[in-house]
């Protein structure tokens, strides 16, 4: 299980988290939700040491992860897919996911298990990855992520942008991964998303996750999303 207990972290003088607690269990899918600057994606980069901790523990499995340069991190399966993707863009499809195998050591196996959920990268290997379209980058970007055969895998916002299609497809691809006891923790904006696939809901406000709830039994129209989603 990953746990944040008791995590403040900023930018500078600008404290972002404070006093954050939050979990995200195995084979289940945590989605994050928040107004714009509730602290979201500085919960994810805190995760992966990019922006680090102040304050508290961050731990997988019990190892803390907190004080291990960012570099580490990805070491112990924790996979990141930011916003706006962060391919290797002149490189191929094939080498980013080459990029992706080489972090843990995974092989050939791997790679195929990715493209089996994937298809499309299998027919673009070849092809130079900024060539490719938004959804079909997005693929990519979480296919190199799942190359790191995670424990947790850390989606920032992965369907902004999509067509419905891909929206679809990649919703099938991370319910797919609970079934393999892989963590998932979605950034997500769109209360008709989230429902569709979320196990618990972590709403945050003011840079603390202000309610965990579970996901059954929430409506599109439940208090949660008004009060601090806004829609």
């Amino acid at each position: 299980m990953l746990r944040l207990e008791g995590v403040s972290a900023g930018y500078g003088a600008v404290t972002v988290l404070r006093d954050l607690t939050f979990e995200a269990r195995a084979g289940e899918i945590t989605c994050v939700m928040g107004r714009n600057g509730a602290g979201k994606s500085t919960l994810m980069k805190c995760i992966m040491g990019l922006v680090p901790a102040t304050r508290g523990t961050v731990t997988l499995d019990g190892t803390a992860l907190h004080a291990l340069p960012a570099h580490r991190v990805p070491l112990h399966g924790i996979a990141y897919v930011p916003q706006g993707r962060r391919l290797f863009g002149p490189l191929t499809v094939a080498e980013n996911l080459g990029i992706g195998l080489m972090t843990r050591g995974m092989g050939e196996e791997t790679r195929e298990r990715v493209l089996t959920l994937f298809p499309r990268l299998r027919e673009r290997l070849d092809q130079v990855s900024s060539t490719l379209s938004g959804g079909e980058q997005q693929m990519l970007a979480i296919g190199r992520a799942l190359c790191l055969e995670p424990k947790v895998l850390l989606l920032d916002e992965p369907t902004e942008g999509l067509q419905p299609s891909m929206i679809a497809l990649i919703r099938d691809v991370v319910v797919q991964l609970k079934e393999t006891g892989v963590a998932t923790v979605l950034v997500e904006q769109r209360p008709d998303a989230v429902l569709r696939m979320a196990d618990r809901i972590a709403f945050m406000a003011g840079g603390r996750v202000a309610e965990m709830v579970e996901a059954r039994g929430l409506t599109a129209d439940a208090p949660q999303f008004m009060a601090y989603v806004g829609v």
